[in-house]
């Protein structure tokens, strides 16, 4: 990638990187009680890894 990259396009990939981020724990202790050990990464609505998929960023 090119080392100055322009604004629109560091807005875009920042918004990609807080869709991937994993969801708050207090949302586990809300969906399924404080007996059930759930990891928080299941509840984010989407997941991508820079190795997996690429973005059209």
């Amino acid at each position: 990638m090119a080392r100055h990259k322009p604004t629109a396009k560091k807005r875009r990939l920042v918004k990609k990187m807080k869709q991937t981020r994993w969801a708050p724990f207090w949302t586990v202790l809300k969906v399924y009680g404080p007996g059930r050990r759930v990891h928080p990464g299941r509840h984010t609505r989407i997941k991508r890894s820079w190795r997996r998929t690429r973005t059209k960023a």
